[in-house]
């Protein structure tokens, strides 16, 4: 069935691509002539421009009808741009603070939906036991430290709208099950600028969280340093805290951002 299916889904894609290349060479357009600049019929291409148009790519004029391109995809790729920079600039901070702890290091951002962390890069502990993560994964915001720095950092609106639409699911004892839980956490957090995942996404796993600021001051990243439980030392929390603020302070000046706010002390030896 999956490979009947194969040619008709790569030929939906080549479909999409041709309509996106067609609103791009012309600010507005209307259905004929789409239609005949990329060879399908008006049938087609309406059904093509109506899924995109839901989906945010495309907008539609309503007295000329005509199509043309929003600026998701500017977006999109903008998005990339910055998480390329983003990648880069914490790498060199995530590999210091894996020298320095040797525990597991994470730089995470929001998935398009906001609802998710998702894992762009990350340094495994030098120990066999260990916090097991993959880059690519997601985890639900309202369970992990990085998830909740990034709420923190949203206007409270749009933080309650997020987690409203949340399927809170209970994947430890420790998780946090609604939007008024959560919610109380993240002014401290906002003060603090350090978010805490005690054992709410993994039992065993205790994890710590800083924010990483854009140009503009907006919390774009997060960075997280992640222990066993049975390692995890709470008299070295604030020596923890201080190096991942410092490492936040560090990337987010590298995206120009110049008023981070946390990282006041001098690094530790």
């Amino acid at each position: 069935m999956a490979a009947s299916q194969k040619p008709d889904n790569v030929a939906a894609v080549m479909k999409v691509f041709s309509i996106l290349e067609g609103l791009a060479e012309q600010r507005d357009i209307g259905l004929s002539e789409l239609s005949q600049r990329t060879f399908m019929t008006k049938s087609t291409a309406y059904r093509f421009l109506q899924t995109m148009k839901e989906l945010g790519y495309v907008s539609q004029e309503k007295d000329s009808e005509k199509y043309g391109l929003t600026l998701k995809l500017f977006e999109l790729g903008a998005s990339a741009l910055q998480n390329v920079d983003l990648t880069r600039l914490a790498d060199v901070e995530m590999r210091r603070l894996s020298e320095i702890t040797h525990e597991a290091i994470h730089l995470g951002t929001l998935d398009e939906d906001r609802r998710h962390i998702m894992y762009i890069h990350k340094y495994d502990s030098q120990y066999s036991l260990c916090m097991q993560s993959r880059i690519g994964r997601r985890n639900p915001v309202y369970s992990t430290a990085m998830g909740k720095t990034l709420l923190a950092w949203m206007d409270v609106e749009q933080a309650c709208q997020v987690l409203e639409s949340v399927n809170f699911i209970p994947h430890t004892k420790h998780t946090l099950t609604s939007v008024e839980a959560v919610m109380s956490e993240l002014p401290e957090i906002r003060e603090q600028g350090i978010a805490e995942d005690r054992e709410e996404a993994e039992l065993g796993v205790h994890c710590l969280s800083a924010p990483i600021f854009d140009r503009f001051g907006k919390a774009v990243a997060a960075l997280s340093l992640s222990f066993p439980v049975v390692r995890y030392d709470t008299q070295k929390r604030a020596e923890y805290v201080q190096l991942l603020h410092q490492a936040g302070q560090r990337v987010s000046e590298g995206l120009g951002c110049h008023n981070y706010g946390f990282a006041t002390s001098p690094s530790p030896a």
